[in-house]
């Protein structure tokens, strides 16, 4: 089945290069090119595509709002932030916005193509600078104190979570905790579901938000 992609930058010249990138790839397909937000969530709203790339500065409505329509409003199109600035408030506002996704522009062609099928496939993918940032802004800072968002979890899903945010697979969470893959993906489900998140990147942001784990300690 084809993954359907749409492309939104303010750039006529950037936005035609990663779409002929992604298009040259067998299995994607560029099904719409926006050079704003309000264009990218009318796009996104008509064709409902699989995956929509987002810029962040865009003149009238940026990236970050666009997103936010476009998750809240088209739930199963799975946003990639994909932008120039890799500024820590932009990667965060991007998250809860609802991106799965967040690369930066100088990322390899095949870099953004495997961030297309990876998101496509259900899955969560940042940039791993990206990452190295999200982790040193917790380790910088004071100890959150929000463990009441946890307390909907049973200890069996708290110990999940706590691997989840150490960036294990749910193979790697099963040999550790004595458990099958299946039911450490029932596990993850429920924690999901009980912390009001999308996916595993935003279940690890409340991890770390709640004091849950810290960098060297969880």
């Amino acid at each position: 089945m084809t993954i359907r992609v749409t492309v939104a930058d303010d750039q006529a010249v950037v936005r035609a290069g990663i779409a002929a990138i992604i298009d040259a790839e067998p299995g994607l397909a560029v099904v719409g090119q926006a050079g704003d937000g309000e264009s990218a969530v009318a796009l996104a709203l008509e064709l409902r595509p699989d995956v929509a790339l987002m810029d962040i500065r865009m003149p009238g409505t940026g990236g970050l709002a666009a997103t936010a329509r476009i998750t809240a409003a088209a739930p199963a199109t799975r946003v990639i932030v994909l932008t120039t600035f890799d500024l820590d408030e932009y990667v965060f506002a991007a998250l809860r916005a609802g991106a799965v996704g967040f690369l930066l522009k100088d990322a390899e062609p095949e870099r953004v193509v495997d961030a297309v099928r990876v998101v496509a496939g259900g899955a969560a993918l940042l940039d791993p600078a990206v990452t190295g940032r999200l982790i040193e802004r917790y380790a910088a800072g004071p100890v959150p104190a929000d463990p009441a968002r946890l307390a909907r979890l049973t200890p069996r899903e708290t110990e999940v979570l706590r691997h989840v945010a150490r960036g294990l697979a749910n193979a790697e969470i099963a040999a550790a905790l004595g458990i099958s893959p299946a039911t450490v993906k029932d596990h993850v489900a429920v924690v999901l579901g009980k912390l009001g998140v999308r996916d595993r990147v935003q279940a690890t942001i409340t991890a770390y938000e709640t004091g849950l784990i810290r960098p060297g300690v969880g």
